[in-house]
């Protein structure tokens, strides 16, 4: 289990500005902490192109396309904590190893958001490779990458298979400073210190190629759940880059090779439903990640979680709230047993 590494509020202008310089080798991976800090300000960057990005924001804020925060709806927040109370998982929710966002957008423009420790930073793994699409496409879009046959390639291999050489590869030819620089631009703010952090790539998928751990909780590869899903709300609202540019990262994301976790509950419950999805695991860390459109329905779910026991959560975790919300045989009162990944699960 990686040492756990609180970081206390008075240090925040420090740690943000040490990520300006190479982190030392720190044990994969320290815990984030509870306490959400400040926006910095454009000072508090001395990369020239961060400060510039701050900078306009200030002057000429970006609306936010994505204010999750801003769209709870009390009635789907108390149906979610009784399906996770059902799944003898609200202890675990409790002691903050488990976060879970569920949006619903079926109708996009009135979203209604439920979240779990939404805003609580944990290491991810495979998950923020989303992130390294969109900063791929960034440089598509000003054509300072060619999306050829190859490109197209490694990054279907990157998603769809979570292929680390393939990731590694779209890193190198992206550049780390630009994918930092995509999830950090007021457009997005796919990393806001204002919200505990967010989506976060600081090294290669590999051994060696570390580039800089996130500013707040030294992680290499890092995510919070509300920042995951209003990536895919982004995605779906074709407020990606371009709407163009969204539809082709859909495509990629759509197909995935890997039929575990949420895949596995949703085959389960919804065989015909379409993802467009990337998941995670190292060690006792699991996550997953979805749009998922099904019979009528549209709705984003994302989970991370801290248990060995995880990736079976996100079996389990899918079946359920899709159930809950079509409100077929799952409702929140409903008793059920849980469901079993392997050579076996789907019998049952």
């Amino acid at each position: 289990m990686p040492p756990r590494s609180p970081v206390r509020f008075a240090l925040c202008g420090v740690i943000l500005c040490g990520f300006l310089f190479p982190a030392a080798p720190f044990a994969d991976e320290p815990a984030g902490v509870e306490i959400p800090i400040p926006s910095p300000s454009a000072a508090t960057f001395r990369d020239p192109q961060l400060q510039k990005m701050w900078a306009l924001d200030a002057i000429a804020p970006f609306e936010d396309k994505a204010p999750l925060w801003d769209h709870r709806d009390s009635a789907l927040q108390e149906k979610m904590e009784m399906v996770l109370d059902r799944l003898d998982l609200d202890d675990d929710v409790k002691d903050k190893d488990l976060s879970v966002v569920l949006v619903d957008v079926t109708d996009p423009d009135r979203p209604r958001v439920a979240a779990v420790n939404g805003d609580q930073m944990m290491y991810a793994a495979s998950l923020p490779k989303i992130a390294v699409l969109l900063a791929a496409f960034e440089m598509i879009a000003t054509g300072k990458l060619q999306y050829d046959k190859e490109t197209e390639t490694l990054m279907k291999a990157m998603i769809r298979r979570s292929s680390n050489s393939a990731t590694t590869e779209m890193m190198q030819r992206v550049g780390k400073e630009n994918i930092a620089r995509v999830l950090l631009s007021p457009r997005y703010r796919l990393y806001d210190p204002a919200h505990n952090g967010g989506l976060w790539v600081g090294k290669d998928y590999a051994k060696a190629g570390l580039w800089k751990r996130d500013p707040i909780h030294n992680l290499s590869h890092g995510a919070t759940a509300m920042q995951v899903a209003r990536f895919y709300y982004l995605l779906e609202t074709g407020n990606l880059v371009t709407p163009e540019h969204s539809k082709q990262m859909r495509d990629i994301m759509e197909g995935s090779e890997l039929k575990h976790k949420f895949v596995a509950g949703l085959l389960y419950v919804a065989p015909r439903a379409k993802l467009f999805r990337k998941s995670g695991s190292w060690r006792n860390y699991h996550s997953d990640s979805a749009l998922v459109r099904r019979g009528g329905k549209t709705y984003i779910l994302v989970a991370l979680s801290d248990d060995k026991e995880g990736s079976q959560w996100m079996v389990d975790i899918a079946a359920a709230m899709d159930g809950m919300l079509r409100d077929a045989g799952h409702s929140p009162e409903a008793k059920s047993s849980k469901l079993k990944t392997g050579p076996d699960w789907k019998k049952q």
